[in-house]
């Protein structure tokens, strides 16, 4: 494997649900995923084998932490300049409150929650 550098309108954009669009960049141990969120976007609860670290860029959204109705779930407003980690399997879900870009780490590289919320 060789480096590569590219200008983030170079790489390619998709939009695998309504109100989300993300660029991302696959290497051999991990998965960077620019994600734009319109307001209103929701990415429904879900897990992955992935371990994700999240960067919120700018904007405002309510991260969904936990299964809903367990005794551990749990909501967080999250506005631009804060870094969410979630471990591996670990369920969450996110609503944009405004418009929202993130920064998504993913390792081992594979598909993102979003990916399977129309399936």
């Amino acid at each position: 494997m060789d480096a590569t550098i590219r200008k983030l309108h170079d790489v390619e954009r998709d939009t695998p649900i309504d109100l989300l669009g993300r660029r991302r960049v696959f290497g051999e141990k991990m998965l960077w995923a620019y994600v734009d969120l319109k307001e209103g976007c929701n990415v429904a609860t879900h897990h992955h084998e992935n371990e994700q670290i999240a960067f919120v860029i700018s904007g405002k959204v309510l991260w969904k932490l936990g299964n809903e109705g367990s005794p551990n779930y749990r909501e967080e407003i999250v506005e631009g300049g804060t870094v969410i980690h979630l471990p591996s399997n670990f369920p969450h879900g996110v609503v944009a409150l405004e418009d929202t870009q993130i920064l998504d780490v993913l390792s081992p590289p594979g598909e993102m929650g979003v990916d399977k919320q129309n399936a």
